[in-house]
Formats: C-alpha cells, sequence, structure tokens
C-alpha cells in the first residue's frame, strides 16, 4: 500500500464519528475494527438476516460493505468539513461469503485533489482461515460535507 498523509490530524475518530452517524452501517451489524491513513477494516458478524437462500452471505450486503470500506478508506485522508460520495465501483464476487463474518479492507491506491480511488477486498471465513470472496474499485468524489453536518466541526 502507498503511504499517505491524512489532512485531518484527528482522522481516526473523524471516520469513527461519521460511520457510526450511518444509519446503514449500524442496521447491518458493521463495525469498524482498524483505521489507518488510506486503509480502513470493516467487519460485519453473520446474521440469519444477511443470508441468502444457499446459506451465505447476500451479494448485495458484500456490494455494500466493500462501499463502506473504501469510502471510509477514503474519508480517512481528507480535510474534517469533507467527506465522500462513491461515482463508480465494479465488485467482482470471487467466491461464497462464508463464515461467521466478513471482513472489508479498503486502500486507498491514488489520491488526488478530488477524485481518490480506492481498492477493497472483502473476506469471509472456513476453517478459521480469511477466504477472499470479492474484491472491488471504487472512485470517489471529495466533497464538501452539508452545513447540517458541520456543527461540530471546528
Amino acid at each position: 500500500m502507498a503511504s499517505f498523509e491524512p489532512q485531518n490530524p484527528d482522522y481516526a475518530a473523524e471516520v469513527r464519528k461519521r460511520f457510526a452517524q450511518q444509519p446503514y452501517n449500524l442496521s447491518i451489524g458493521a463495525e469498524v475494527t482498524d483505521v489507518q491513513p488510506g486503509r480502513v477494516e470493516v467487519v460485519v458478524p453473520s446474521r440469519a438476516d444477511l443470508i441468502q437462500h444457499n446459506g451465505y452471505f447476500h451479494g448485495g450486503l458484500i456490494a455494500g460493505l466493500a462501499d463502506i470500506a473504501g469510502g471510509f478508506a477514503g474519508w480517512s485522508l481528507v480535510e474534517a468539513n469533507q467527506g465522500m460520495l462513491t461515482i463508480e465501483y465494479k465488485l467482482n464476487i470471487v467466491a461464497p461469503g462464508l463464515g461467521d463474518r466478513l471482513t472489508a479492507v479498503g486502500e486507498v491506491v491514488s489520491r488526488g485533489r478530488s477524485i481518490i480511488v480506492t481498492r477493497i477486498d472483502v473476506f469471509g471465513m472456513r476453517n478459521d482461515e480469511p477466504v477472499l470472496c470479492a474484491t472491488s474499485l471504487q472512485t470517489l468524489k471529495v466533497m464538501k460535507l452539508p452545513p447540517e453536518l458541520l456543527d461540530d466541526v471546528a
């Protein structure tokens, strides 16, 4: 992974705070387990309502988790008054999502002034070993946060 400098010295706290403000993240039981400049790891534990008819994690969940991890990897590098919008991503599911949890690792590949590109790998578990179930490439647009989200930004 390339080395990136965050523009917000409190980037880790900012990522965790903004993550917790998104109802979808909470509804799927997602949790940020690691934040570094340009890298975020998100875990979702298995639940019956996240599993499809063959007993695997639903593909929509895998795709959503990839989007989340990549977006917050990008968010770790921007100023406190900025956020992200996904403008494109491609996902390849390469194996069924199985096990007691999914782990998505988002890493920034390229950081421009207004565009960030990330790569995300999503892992299931087999016999307590991580198994790659999907890989994704994402393009993010850096944007100013809306005024209602800036009340707590210094």
